[in-house]
């Protein structure tokens, strides 16, 4: 029996001798000939087993070295991240109640109807305001010939509370004006 493996859905594709080669794959219907298809035996399979388990063990010496070597620059790391996460917070511990801020932060995500995650730490993020935009040159799509979003709007400003990293988000009401916009040319 031959084992073909489908190069557009990567399935494994066994068919019979009897009825030879299937022409195309009974799970995506794409063409399984010519420079598309990959054919392996079972004498393949257990050579590229061999060599992985040989590639397994130099990778995995390669990385016990690097992070050796990262240990020797950045201090003790986990051997999960190559890159340590500098949490910017603890510059703040011999002056401030780290205890008390993270109870306030835990106390207001608690209340807070929409909390995004940091896209640089992946902590949870704290509304800290609203702010106005009143001069805005909105785009006019010619598509729809009006545009989706017209001043004056609110952004959501959102922090973080480990990072300070800060980032917006259309507040509730113009999201609504944006989804009406966007749906009134389609009625």
């Amino acid at each position: 029996m031959e084992t073909t493996v489908c190069p557009w859905c990567h399935t494994e594709i066994v068919w019979d001798e009897e009825f030879g080669p299937e022409e195309t794959c009974p799970h995506c219907n794409n063409e399984l000939s010519g420079y598309r298809t990959v054919s392996l035996g079972r004498d393949d399979l257990e050579d590229d087993l061999e060599d992985d388990l040989e590639d397994d063990l130099e990778v995995e010496e390669d990385t016990q070295q690097q992070a050796n070597n990262a240990e020797d620059l950045w201090g003790p790391t986990d051997a999960d991240s190559s890159v340590p996460i500098i949490n910017t917070l603890e510059q703040f511990r011999d002056d401030y109640d780290l205890r008390g801020y993270e109870k306030s932060t835990s106390n207001i995500l608690a209340t807070q109807d929409e909390a995004p995650e940091c896209p640089q730490c992946h902590e949870l993020m704290l509304l800290t305001g609203t702010q106005v935009v009143t001069s805005f040159q909105p785009a006019v799509p010619s598509t729809l010939g009006v545009p989706m979003l017209t001043p004056p709007f609110s952004l959501n400003l959102y922090v973080c509370p480990a990072c300070f990293h800060a980032q917006h988000s259309l507040a509730h009401v113009d999201r609504i004006q944006l989804i009406r916009n966007l749906t009134i040319q389609h009625k």
